[in-house]
């Protein structure tokens, strides 16, 4: 199984874990003399399945993103750069909207608003970051298509 394949796998657990989360709140409490729509303990089960396959996943997903080493950095360094960068373009590109918000004066005697940073170099960093965000993104996505799952 390809690594790609196993992350697919445990995205459709996740949602599958979530679906028993609701059905189960929808029949361990009914009306005396009623019955449940669906068999509460059979849910049960079916969810303590699921998470022990996820758990499996995981932990093997886990293994083989540790031990997977493209260019010197292995597959778990990749995902914690992608998400660091993330969260920097994510903050630049407010912060570019926010001091980009400087003409809003009605009149000529109110009072003028300027920016504190240079949005276009903020702007031109953010563009930069997000060019290699994209890049790692994509460079995972192929490694997790020719990566064996361990």
């Amino acid at each position: 199984m390809k690594l790609a394949e196993a992350l697919q796998e445990r995205a459709d657990l996740n949602r599958k874990l979530d679906e028993l989360r609701d059905r189960l709140s929808n029949n361990v409490i009914v009306q005396e003399g009623e019955k449940p729509l669906e068999d509460p303990d059979e849910l049960l089960e079916q969810y303590d399945r699921a998470v022990e396959r996820l758990e499996e996943l995981m932990a093997r997903i886990n293994a083989t993103n540790a031990a997977t080493v493209d260019e010197g950095r292995t597959i778990t360094a990749l995902i914690a750069r992608k998400d660091a960068l993330g969260q920097q373009v994510r903050t630049y590109r407010s912060v570019v909207n926010w001091a980009s918000q400087t003409g809003h004066r009605a009149r000529g005697t109110e009072i003028k608003v300027l920016s504190a940073v240079d949005v276009r170099e903020l702007q031109k960093k953010t563009d930069r970051l997000a060019q290699e965000l994209r890049r790692i993104d994509n460079r995972i996505q192929e490694l997790n298509w020719k990566t064996e799952l361990l």
